[in-house]
């Protein structure tokens, strides 16, 4: 894809970024020439794939490292081995997430405690080690991947969508104290999708359905979220703080299944 989002010599961090959405970011970071550490848990060899494939395509550096956000010390090792082998970070993109799905009331504390850990307590600590080094350059740039279940409740769901709204809150903190060193945070929040590992599921329940649903008229892309965030990355989002952009289609809004107008001829 041609673009003119520069992000040359900048070096950007995404987390859970082995594939998906995380993926799909990665790729769009690279292509504007950015140096990148790619992520993951358990997921070396499309960790090692993606790295290999950005080298190829844009060649720019490329680093994997295997870490659990929701264990203090492997962020802690993650960051170094970024200050290391890239030279410290400038941008990190909290994309790791994770959830299950049950009844409140059933809801196991192991469960709640789990989600919360990568969800948003990780996310925190990954801000934390990213902006220590940002304050000691002056600038840099935190985007946190929410959702809009940050905003619209769903069943089965409570933790997520509590984890969700709080690492909204955690962007607005962030940036507010942030700001004096020319630090920016963000949340973006997508909607509905489309990623190979929900593909199946979203068949199974009826693309037409959601296609339905969207005021778009159609589930999102990888690349809609990921070309988002090379934006937001750029020089040219430089008064962008302290908010939360929904990628969506208009999903979010659309609660109101009717439309009440009479149809013209």
């Amino acid at each position: 894809m041609n673009n003119n989002i520069e992000l040359k010599d900048k070096v950007v961090l995404v987390t859970g970024s082995s594939r998906g959405i995380g993926a799909a970011i990665v790729r769009a970071m690279a292509a504007c020439g950015a140096q990148v550490l790619i992520n993951h848990h358990r997921d070396e060899d499309n960790a090692m794939a993606l790295a290999a494939a950005v080298r190829r395509d844009h060649g720019v550096k490329a680093v994997v490292h295997e870490a659990d956000i929701s264990r203090p010390p492997e962020v802690v090792e993650m960051f170094r081995a970024a200050d290391m082998q890239l030279g410290g970070i400038d941008v990190l993109v909290n994309n790791a997430g994770c959830e299950t799905v049950d009844h409140a009331v059933d809801l196991d504390l192991a469960e709640w405690d789990m989600v919360f850990d990568v969800n948003l307590r990780g996310a925190f600590v990954c801000a934390q080690e990213a902006g220590k080094r940002m304050i000691a350059r002056s600038q840099g740039v935190i985007i946190n991947i929410s959702s809009i279940h940050d905003k619209v409740p769903r069943k089965g769901l409570i933790h997520y969508c509590s984890a969700k709204a709080g690492l909204n809150m955690m962007t607005k903190c962030l940036a507010l104290e942030l700001a004096p060193h020319h630090i920016r945070v963000v949340s973006v929040s997508p909607g509905a999708i489309e990623t190979e590992m929900n593909r199946g599921e979203i068949e199974a329940f009826g693309r037409g359905k959601f296609n339905e649903w969207i005021p778009a008229g159609r589930i999102g892309t990888v690349d809609d979220v990921a070309w988002t965030c090379a934006f937001l990355a750029s020089d040219k989002a430089s008064y962008i703080t302290a908010t939360e952009i929904y990628i969506d289609g208009g999903y979010k809004e659309s609660t109101i299944p009717y439309d009440p107008r009479k149809k013209k001829i």
